[in-house]
């Protein structure tokens, strides 16, 4: 692993002729080609009802329809779950802030690996530390908030991921918001998409009858017993309360393709343009080359099984990976080399590598996460979420 660090160092400050790290990988059904998968849902603009994305691309030279299976965030929320989930392990530790509180007895946690903005979240904006300081008066909550493209010091020592990802502070009122482009991205899509039908009702054992109701204010409904609902009285058919019979009707299905793709890509261009402020230059190689393994690793902790399942009804196995450096072309062609880590337990090695080395160059990073609990209003806002507040329409069956 020393030997492929080394050309990492020289990569992520752009030293060397390799211009990424690229993964294209190949994967088919749980049930073979021709079966169904389901893409995400998406409300389609042309026709204001539910749908698939779709769109054409060039693929091996010829124009291709493809469908969306996974989109980039939902790629970077996979593997960042993974670094979590090595974390519980014990296999790893990297740096990130915790937001933990109770709520109607049920135990609440969310880390800057979760949060939709990661460590710009308004969940930690909106908390405090044990004392009552407000996140952002903290010492990570001040670096990270006095961070800028010239320093992004503060994101290297308390929340590295988000260098990884990328990020941005939108969620605080100032002039320049500090925006981090991803270094790495991943997508998977199906090439040649053909529409999947399917039936979709429920069937009652007791049959119930089909009759409007009203909701109570206690949280419950009562029948109506035929007779007309007062003005300003809510009232639902018994069926949307999750009761009686619901016809089957047709509904989307997945869609069959010919092949599920994924393309995963480590910039070197954006990881040589991270600064680490007044920083020596071998601290500033070194941490460039510790973003880069950890983006390695997490793609290896999510991606490297051998199957995985994107939602119900997308479970896919793995066909074929390849992992390559792609390198300054030569007499007008593309130029790529294997990368020999294919396996978690490489992607480890070289990530321990990666961080002693940055150790050794002045890098200092907690042991544990930084923990917060909310403040008082998002206290209420979170235990309110947690109420039960009585019977609702159902969801599509």
């Amino acid at each position: 692993m020393k030997h492929i660090y080394e050309r990492l160092l020289a990569a992520a400050s752009l030293r060397s002729a390799d211009g990424a790290v690229r993964v294209s990988a190949e994967y088919e059904p749980t049930a073979g080609v021709g079966t169904p998968v389901f893409p995400p849902t998406v409300k389609i603009a042309a026709t204001d009802g539910a749908g698939y994305l779709r769109e054409e691309r060039w693929v091996g030279g010829e124009r291709t329809q493809v469908v969306l299976l996974d989109q980039r965030q939902s790629q970077a929320n996979r593997c960042e779950l993974g670094l979590l989930a090595a974390m519980e392990r014990g296999e790893v530790f990297v740096p990130h802030l915790v937001l933990a509180t109770e709520a109607e007895g049920v135990p609440v946690r969310m880390t800057s690996l979760e949060a939709p903005h990661r460590s710009r979240d308004a969940y930690f904006r909106d908390s405090v530390e044990g004392s009552g300081r407000a996140f952002d008066e903290t010492e990570p909550g001040a670096a990270l908030r006095g961070a800028s493209s010239r320093d992004s010091g503060a994101f290297l020592r308390w929340v590295p991921t988000d260098l990884v990802y990328g990020v941005w502070d939108s969620h605080r009122k100032r002039r320049i918001q500090v925006k981090i482009p991803r270094a790495y991205t991943s997508e998977m899509v199906g090439l040649n998409p053909l529409d999947s039908v399917r039936g979709a009702g429920r069937v009652d054992p007791l049959n119930l009858t089909g009759e409007t109701v009203r909701l109570t204010p206690e949280g419950g409904w009562a029948s109506l017993n035929g007779e007309k609902a007062p003005k300003n009285v809510k009232t639902h058919r018994l069926s949307e309360l999750g009761h009686g019979m619901v016809p089957a009707s047709e509904g989307i299905g997945g869609v069959t393709v010919t092949s599920v793709q994924r393309s995963a890509t480590v910039s070197m261009a954006q990881l040589a343009s991270l600064r680490f402020g007044a920083a020596s230059d071998e601290f500033t190689a070194a941490g460039r080359a510790l973003v880069a393994a950890l983006a390695l690793l997490a793609d290896r902790l999510a991606f490297a099984a051998p199957a995985i399942r994107l939602r119900s009804g997308c479970d896919l196995v793995l066909v074929a990976e390849r992992l390559e450096w792609v390198m300054r072309g030569r007499d007008g062609r593309p130029a790529t080399q294997p990368l020999e880590l294919s396996t978690q337990a490489e992607a480890l090695e070289l990530f321990r590598i990666a961080l002693e080395r940055a150790r050794a160059t002045g890098l200092e990073w907690p042991s544990e996460p930084f923990v917060v609990r909310p403040t008082d209003e998002l206290q209420k806002a979170i235990a309110k979420s947690f109420v039960l507040a009585g019977a609702g329409t159902a969801e599509g069956e």
